[in-house]
């Protein structure tokens, strides 16, 4: 079994759950900001979303406020705040650190993922890890890639197959 099904994850709701919910699913997961220069990423996610959800992709916000404070509302601000502004339909998680004394055990294992310019530690917001429909981490994307990017739509594609 993957690494990742069994880590804890609470959602902006306040359920409690495990990764393993996304299991058999293509997920990006994202750690997201709603005052941060990348937060308009959050229309390209869901719009993402919207396009390849019927084929088993998912994404899931990952709020966080480490960097810049840039996330310092309560978890149901944030919820309001991207329903509000975007639309946003995808899950979210409760606020968590990326990096850290208090990583979040998420984090802990997608950071394990080593690619190009982006080796360990979560650098910024909106930093995107793809997990294939297997669990296992396939593709790491800088904040600066936004969602309807070719880079990602391919690799979403390769994986939904």
């Amino acid at each position: 079994m993957t690494p990742l099904y069994p880590i804890p994850l609470t959602l902006n709701d306040g359920t409690a759950t495990d990764f393993g919910r996304f299991e058999g699913k293509v997920v990006l997961v994202v750690n997201v900001a709603s005052n941060c220069g990348f937060t308009p990423q959050y229309a390209g996610l869901e719009a993402l979303y919207e396009k390849f959800r019927d084929r088993g992709f998912e994404v899931l916000g990952v709020p966080c406020n480490q960097f810049a404070g840039q996330e310092p509302g309560s978890d149901s601000d944030i919820a309001e705040f991207c329903e509000r502004n975007f639309g946003v339909t995808f899950a979210l998680t409760v606020k968590a650190d990326v990096r850290g004394r208090n990583q979040h055990p998420l984090y802990g294992e997608l950071t394990k993922f080593k690619t190009g310019l982006l080796p360990g530690l979560v650098k910024w917001n909106f930093e995107k890890f793809l997990v294939s429909r297997h669990g296992e981490v396939v593709g790491r994307f800088a904040p600066t890639v936004e969602p309807d990017s070719a880079e990602i739509i391919d690799a979403i594609e390769k994986e939904l197959g």
